[in-house]
């Protein structure tokens, strides 16, 4: 790897990369997406309904049903009454917990794109290899770690951007460098100062990209989902001058 940073790549070519990489995987996009939103939903669903969250949920929409737009106020009310109970709370560290087990999956993308650059067979079996030893638990920790910091900035609007893109490269780091988390994100950091409007530009594309397929019906879901990981790479792998 190279720290040194050389001449700044163009913006195009960081995105015409991304959506290479992205074009070239499309089937282990949809698998990634099936995999990961069907684990994620059914346990999501299992946990609202053992901490009632479920039902409460419905029935303050049933209600709201019952007498239509002169009952937002009010339905408003009883789901920010749901929020504030200790059950909530308990669920969204449930859905913590789920994202961070999920979480290793993205980094079988970056050994895919990897096996890509080096004109390599690649399978199925790739998109586990976050899961391999110990290195699993040290994605999960990082995943829990950066989710609780998120969490905390969430009070103010720009602060959670900020920490998305003093981030973003950490993953492909922890993976191909072995580098530990706080290594990791000071590497971001000084990345982060050299290439901010790149950083920006990319981060804002992949987010509006990745949860672009929501907007049509879910189905373009299975192809936008991951994208995410696509453009990580490709600013990892251009900044970094990471060779084929």
């Amino acid at each position: 790897m190279q720290e040194n940073y050389p001449q700044k790549p163009g913006l195009d070519f960081i995105l015409k990369q991304a959506f290479f990489y992205w074009n070239k995987t499309l089937l282990y996009q949809i698998l990634f997406t099936i995999i990961y939103g069907t684990i994620f939903f059914a346990v999501s669903f299992y946990i609202m309904q053992r901490f009632g969250i479920y039902d409460q949920y419905a029935e303050a929409l049933a209600d709201y049903s019952k007498v239509g737009i002169s009952g937002l106020e009010e339905l408003n009310e009883k789901l920010a009454a749901i929020r504030n109970t200790e059950n909530f709370a308990y669920a969204l560290y449930g859905f913590m917990a789920v994202s961070a087990f999920l979480f290793p999956m993205n980094l079988g993308f970056f050994q895919i794109f990897k096996k890509i650059d080096l004109k390599e067979d690649i399978g199925i079996g790739d998109l586990f290899v976050g899961y391999n030893g110990i290195n699993f638990f040290r994605y999960v920790s990082y995943f829990v770690f950066w989710y609780l910091v998120c969490e905390i900035l969430k009070i103010t609007l720009i602060l959670p951007l900020f920490w998305i893109m003093v981030t973003i490269l950490v993953a492909p780091l922890m993976f191909f460098h072995n580098k530990t988390t706080f290594e990791a994100i000071s590497l971001n950091w000084k990345a982060f100062k050299m290439y901010f409007l790149e950083i920006l530009v990319c981060t804002i594309v992949a987010v509006l990209f990745k949860y672009i397929g929501f907007a049509l019906f879910f189905v373009g879901a299975l192809l936008t989902f991951p994208f995410w990981n696509a453009m990580i790479y490709s600013l990892y792998k251009t900044i970094f001058n990471e060779k084929s």
